[in-house]
């Protein structure tokens, strides 16, 4: 049985290419951090984990996107990874993806659903 949506944050807390908002989920019977991102338009979630070593992507808290408000960047390794999708684009992350959560903007507010399969 899915789990029911869960509340993040209000829709205006992201904006294109600015800060996301931190989060917890349960990710392999622990509590695990997570983000979410506005990027051309539409919200993106992802673990907060590093596919190349398992740390914290963030420079700051919230803070996740390059200079250019683009791509992805891990603030230890400086691998990179589309904002859209989570596909490793360079560095130490060998090719391997951020893992994708599933969440829905709705009523001015946005939610998680759980994590993408797909």
């Amino acid at each position: 049985m899915a789990a029911a949506p869960r509340l993040i944050c209000e829709a205006d807390a992201l904006r294109d290419a600015g800060d996301g908002v931190r989060f917890e989920i349960d990710y392999g019977g622990e509590r695990a951090p997570a983000f979410a991102v506005r990027h051309d338009g539409r919200v993106h979630a992802y673990l907060n984990r590093c596919a190349h070593v398992a740390m914290e992507l963030d420079w700051r808290e919230g803070q996740f996107f390059d200079f250019a408000g683009r791509d992805l960047i891990c603030s230890t390794h400086g691998a990179a990874y589309d904002a859209a999708n989570g596909r490793c684009l360079g560095g130490p992350c060998a090719g391997k993806p951020l893992v994708r959560l599933r969440v829905e903007e709705r009523d001015g507010r946005i939610y998680y659903l759980g994590v993408d399969d797909g």
